[in-house]
């Protein structure tokens, strides 16, 4: 986790200097200073080395304890929901936010989070703000089990406004082959169990602040007496981080596949994990999306599939396991403190030409 930019310093000579082109390489080794508590916390026994190295180093002589391992890799950001915490000033939920968006994805194959990498640019560096963002993604390393094992810190004066940033992280974890989850493993009559999102997640903020900020006028000091909060706090929510629960249901029963709901919303989503010859159907009347959902589509008029193929409508992460599993796996879910239910059910899919679809109305 450098402080390096991705600029040239200007040739000797010419009289210029890289801080008085934007470029503060103190700043830098603060911000490294300030992280490093942060991250120590995150490591596993497998992490060699410590902060500010080149690369970060992790022992793969612990894949050892599996017969063929697989490695499963993700990479991914947490869009525009960047600038409101600009906004608002708060920096450590961003990064939690992005840890939830890389290891859900690694985790949905059946694979264990092993250690994660960031990429934080900014227009200027405030170590205290790059600190609070690694501090968030430390916290949220811990959650999902794995490590942050380093990653870098670029300056970019002139392409990004002073207070301008954004986040993006890459992350590896580890699955034995005959344990993969996936389409080849589900089957006729499997129950589709959601988990609770705990809001808008990471996805959807540019309709979301178009729809609220343009549209309707809002402002985030705005208090709304649904979310017994302002709308600032709402919609910087941190995405809940599935990882651990998802792992802890493949230890206590069968698991068929995992679908993180993200980008694209349930249907697209569930869709992708469900093989050609099977459907599954989805009960909207199984839950009732949390009011920030209704707040997006009311003040927008935006319709009702419009808004599921963008948002997660309360979804955050969907299990699919045999029928005979479902009393263990929502048993499992309630023990971690998860709110799950059986939300809908594999079938055969016919003459349908999609993989999944929601039917009915959410419960009032």
């Amino acid at each position: 986790m450098s402080a390096e930019s991705s600029e040239r310093a200007p040739h000797a000579g010419t009289g210029a200097s890289y801080a008085a082109a934007g470029v503060d390489i103190e700043a830098g080794d603060r911000a490294v200073e300030l992280m490093k508590e942060w991250v120590k916390k995150t490591q596993r026994p497998e992490v060699l080395g410590g902060l500010g190295g080149f690369a970060g180093l992790f022992d793969a002589s612990a894949l050892k304890r599996f017969e063929r391992p697989l490695l499963a890799s993700a990479t991914d950001g947490v869009g525009t929901k960047v600038d409101i915490a600009r906004q608002m000033g708060v920096y450590d939920s961003i990064g939690h936010d992005l840890v939830a968006m890389v290891m859900d994805d690694i985790v949905v194959c059946g694979a264990e989070p092993l250690f994660m990498t960031d990429y934080i640019c900014v227009g200027k560096l405030h170590p205290e703000r790059v600190a609070a963002i690694v501090k968030g993604i430390a916290e949220g390393c811990v959650l999902a089990g794995c490590s942050l094992i380093g990653g870098e810190t670029a300056e970019h004066p002139g392409l990004l406004g002073p207070d301008d940033f954004d986040v993006a992280g890459a992350g590896t974890g580890a699955v034995e082959a005959d344990r993969l989850l996936g389409p080849d493993r589900i089957r006729s009559g499997d129950a589709v169990i959601a988990m609770a999102s705990s809001g808008l997640h990471s996805n959807g903020y540019s309709l979301v602040r178009h729809v609220l900020f343009d549209r309707a006028g809002m402002s985030l000091d705005a208090q709304v007496e649904e979310f017994g909060r302002t709308l600032g706090e709402e919609l910087l929510e941190p995405t809940k981080i599935y990882s651990l629960d998802c792992l802890a249901l493949t230890r206590t029963t069968e698991v068929h596949a995992f679908s993180h709901i993200t980008g694209g919303g349930l249907a697209n989503n569930l869709a992708r994990v469900v093989p050609d010859s099977l459907h599954a159907v989805v009960d909207r009347g199984t839950w009732t999306p949390g009011a920030v959902f209704d707040l997006v589509g009311a003040a927008g008029q935006v319709d009702r599939l419009e808004l599921e193929k963008t948002l997660n409508m309360g979804v955050g992460m969907i299990a699919v396991v045999p029928e005979g599993s479902v009393d263990v796996a929502l048993a499992t879910l309630a023990d971690r403190g998860v709110d799950a239910w059986v939300a809908g059910e594999i079938r055969e899919r016919g003459d349908r030409t999609t993989g999944a679809e929601l039917v009915g109305d959410y419960a009032n």
